[in-house]
């Protein structure tokens, strides 16, 4: 089954990729490996998720908030691609950061929704290896920011 076949057997539409919001490029190839910048969870534009896990996001929708982050990665390697996501031979790794209150310790269970997004569309191929890190403050004020460094043919 092609890629684009599991993203729609999903119910997974890819957005547009989202443009940076400073001074970066989404995405930096060398050789065969694809470096993605932060990804947060933007959706029509716009952050769909504000605040601190723990508080004002609880522990559901910042996993909702790294399945969205996820989508989004995985727009920018389409982008990559050219376009191709056959191209994608391997997701090397991820990078969570997940903004909670002081003493939040559930990072890996939040990640968890992007690294098991990755397995659903890829297989084996989604298997990496991942960060999963607390932090007091990201972008835009989100909840979570996810990055990715994949090697594609």
């Amino acid at each position: 089954m092609s890629i684009e076949d599991r993203l729609s057997e999903l119910g997974i539409a890819l957005p547009e990729p989202a443009t940076p919001v400073a001074n970066y490029v989404p995405f930096v190839q060398i050789g065969n490996l694809i470096s993605i910048s932060g990804q947060i969870p933007m959706k029509s534009g716009k952050p769909a998720f504000l605040g601190t896990v723990g508080d004002t996001v609880s522990l559901e929708d910042a996993c909702t908030a790294a399945h969205l982050c996820a989508i989004n990665l995985i727009a920018q390697m389409k982008a990559a691609c050219g376009g191709d996501l056959s191209r994608v031979k391997r997701i090397v790794k991820l990078g969570g950061f997940v903004n909670g209150i002081n003493g939040f310790g559930d990072q890996p269970k939040v990640i968890n929704a992007a690294s098991d997004l990755m397995v659903d569309v890829f297989g084996d191929k989604g298997r990496h290896s991942r960060s999963a890190v607390g932090v007091n403050g990201l972008p835009l004020g989100v909840p979570v920011e996810i990055d990715a460094l994949v090697e594609i043919d």
